[in-house]
């Protein structure tokens, strides 16, 4: 078992079993161990490629979808310009590359990236460098600044944790991560209460699943831009 697995496995000796949404989050983000935080997950010598990764004319593309939202938007003088799960910074270098069209919004823009990762909080650091960008980082969207928002995200939602329900015989249970006889990691079942939207019109062995972390970050983002106005771009 990997050193992460025995932490989980510890964890679940000493609590019970964890929902899947609790095992992805620390599979993605423990602070020794979380994907995110230790590995190199980006580009040809990683795990898979983003588009901003691919060719700039993706975050240039977008940079010209934000300086015409801050158009329609009367052209704040002073806005927040946000931007989710940055990776290696690419999207905002090329986003910005497309943005100096328009000085005027360049001086508006206030950058604040959301980065859990110091890892890769250091390398977005040294590519907005490169372009003259000094971003503000946050942990948390709550975080952000009050203000008018622009906020991009690309490959962000799908990440988040999800937790899954099935429709068995005697009613809906959500799949846990518990332990077997022999101490391993092994999926199992808990009783639960329909998730929502879904009832016994769903067939019996079916797999429901949902994202609660996804829906408590639209809902902040949503209820900022009500509030002070702006825009959202989720790829």
């Amino acid at each position: 078992m990997t050193p992460l697995g025995e932490k989980l496995a510890a964890r679940i000796r000493a609590n019970g079993p964890i929902t899947v949404a609790d095992y992805m989050a620390a599979c993605l983000g423990d602070p020794e161990h979380g994907y995110y935080l230790v590995r190199e997950p980006f580009g040809r010598g990683g795990d898979f490629v983003t588009a901003p990764e691919v060719s700039q004319m993706f975050g240039e593309l977008i940079g010209a979808w934000t300086v015409a939202v801050w158009e329609a938007m009367g052209a704040p003088a002073a806005f927040v310009l946000a931007e989710l799960g940055p990776g290696r910074g690419t999207l905002m270098s090329d986003l910005m590359r497309t943005a100096r069209l328009r000085p005027a919004f360049v001086e508006a823009a206030q950058v604040h990236l959301v980065e859990t990762s110091p890892r890769l909080r250091a390398i977005q650091a040294e590519t907005l460098a490169a372009v003259g960008i000094a971003p503000t980082w946050h942990e948390h969207i709550d975080d952000l600044p009050a203000g008018p928002l622009i906020v991009v995200a690309n490959e962000f939602f799908d990440a988040l944790p999800i937790r899954q329900f099935v429709r068995t015989a005697t009613g809906w249970a959500e799949r846990m991560i518990g332990l077997d006889e022999t101490g391993a990691l092994a999926f199992g079942l808990r009783p639960a209460s329909p998730p929502p939207g879904f009832g016994s019109d769903v067939a019996e062995g079916q797999i429901v699943e949902t994202a609660p972390a996804a829906t408590a970050v639209m809902a902040t983002l949503a209820g900022r831009i009500a509030a002070g106005g702006g825009a959202g771009l989720f790829i």
